[in-house]
C-alpha cells in the first residue's frame, strides 16, 4: 500500500515546530498534520540548523535580501526616481510657500 505524502511549506513546518514546543501532546500535532515522528525530528534539525546558520552571519540583524529579477529592479529604480523627483518638487513648493508667508 502506497500512501501519498503531503509536501509541507516552510511556514507549515515552522508552525508544526512551534506547536510541538507549546503542546504536551506531540502525537496529536503529528496526527493533525499527518506526519510521522521522524518527520518532526527532521523539521527540528532544519529549524536548529537554520537558526544557527543565521546567528553565525556577520551582523545577525542584517536583513536578508531577496533575489529580484533585473526587470523588477529596473521598475523599482524608476519608481524610486519618480518619488525622489516628486519629493524635490514638493520641497521647492514648500519653501516658496514658507517664504511667501513671511
Amino acid at each position: 500500500m502506497t500512501t501519498k505524502r503531503r509536501r509541507l511549506t516552510a511556514k507549515t513546518k515552522f508552525e508544526i515546530y512551534i506547536k510541538t514546543r507549546d503542546e504536551s501532546n506531540v502525537g496529536e500535532v503529528l496526527r493533525e498534520y499527518g506526519i510521522h515522528l521522524n518527520d518532526l525530528r527532521e523539521i527540528e534539525e532544519l529549524v536548529e540548523a537554520g537558526a544557527v546558520d543565521r546567528l553565525k552571519t556577520k551582523g545577525a540583524k542584517t536583513k536578508v535580501l531577496e533575489d529580484v529579477s533585473f526587470e523588477e529592479y529596473q521598475e523599482l529604480a524608476k519608481e524610486l526616481d519618480r518619488k525622489e523627483k516628486a519629493l524635490a518638487d514638493l520641497t521647492v513648493e514648500y519653501l516658496i510657500l514658507k517664504k511667501n508667508d513671511k
